[in-house]
């Protein structure tokens, strides 16, 4: 996908810094961190959401983003750790790349991952 950031990113044709990256997956740290700590995890091939991703490269990205979440949490002394996806616009899906955040947690960060809502 020419326009997409991520894809690009993966072709080295746009800068991000990469912490983690192997045959098919690549680790990156956002532009607007939320937390310290904060990466993205994506997969190299360009699958638009959750409902596109192939399963055995499914398998091997949830695989990464467990070790990738304990390497995370261990590192940064964290106590907790959010793994977040949204997949469609109505989910608000914000880049049509499959990808999941991985937000360490801290005791008193100030943070509010959950929507609030009566039900």
């Amino acid at each position: 996908m020419e326009d997409c950031i991520f894809c690009k990113i993966v072709n080295k044709q746009a800068p991000a810094k990469i912490v983690f990256e192997d045959e098919s997956v690549l680790a990156l740290v956002p532009k607007n961190e939320v937390s310290k700590g904060h990466t993205v995890l994506i997969p190299k091939l360009h699958f638009e959401n959750i409902f596109d991703v192939d399963e055995k490269l499914f398998a091997h990205f949830a695989k990464v983003m467990k070790d990738l979440s304990k390497k995370l949490v261990r590192e940064n002394k964290a106590t907790g750790i959010n793994i977040l996806n949204a997949s469609g616009r109505d989910a608000q899906q914000s880049v049509p790349h499959l990808h999941f955040h991985l937000v360490p947690r801290y005791p008193n960060d100030g943070l509010d991952m959950w929507i609030k809502q009566k039900l």
